[in-house]
């Protein structure tokens, strides 16, 4: 369930439970770094955005300082000028978006990256749609990876994931029992593609804009 979409931060943020994610989606330029990602923490926390502390797990991925006490984590990505950042408590929420564009290697890719029952699937469509199909997969493959904490570097061939226009589905996921996953695709625009994913019960996904004044 995708609810109404809001621009006011710190109002969002004090409704935040622990049924709902909340998915920011931001105008994003690589040199503000990570200052997004702290404002909209610090609004969650209660805090200055220069109070929030964070970091990186065993494999890499920034989780808050214990310091702060609290069940709240989160994800981010950007591609481009686009970023999301998905917050949620008591789940561990991993998010993935990609912009939109042309990759006329997308079949070798798939072969090389993705298992051979996917790559098939990619090659037996139409080759202009190829780039987005192997970005669905994609993005699908990597929230759940970032969920799970272990990244990309635990293997997006232990995976499998189903994309078609009516769902995206995880099929197999090596020592995980995939009924305690959730993986959703998220309809931002049409020049992203975008997953989100978490080990838990279903939850509201709320869909947010953050405006630079939030």
């Amino acid at each position: 369930m995708i609810a109404a979409r809001s621009s006011h931060l710190v109002d969002a943020a004090a409704t935040l439970g622990g049924d709902a994610i909340h998915v920011w989606q931001l105008d994003f330029r690589p040199t503000q770094g990570r200052q997004p990602l702290l404002r909209t923490l610090a609004a969650y926390l209660g805090i200055d955005a220069g109070d929030v502390t964070l970091v990186d797990g065993a494999h890499g991925r920034p989780r808050l300082d214990h310091r702060h006490g609290s069940t709240l984590d989160f994800n981010w990505s950007h591609s481009g000028n686009h970023a999301l950042i998905a917050v949620a408590r008591g789940i561990a929420p991993g998010i993935d978006v990609e912009r939109r564009r042309p990759r006329p290697h997308a079949l070798p890719l798939a072969r090389r990256f993705f298992g051979s029952d996917e790559a098939d699937a990619i090659a037996a469509l139409p080759e202009e749609t190829r780039a987005a199909a192997f970005l669905e997969v994609w993005t699908a493959k990597e929230a759940l990876l970032k969920a799970h904490g272990r990244g990309l570097g635990y293997g997006l061939q232990r995976l499998r994931v189903l994309s078609t226009e009516a769902e995206l589905r995880l099929l197999r996921f090596d020592g995980e029992d995939i009924d305690v996953w959730q993986l959703q695709r998220l309809v931002i625009s049409v020049d992203l593609i975008a997953a989100l994913a978490w080990r838990g019960s279903p939850r509201t996904i709320q869909l947010q804009m953050l405006a630079s004044t939030d």
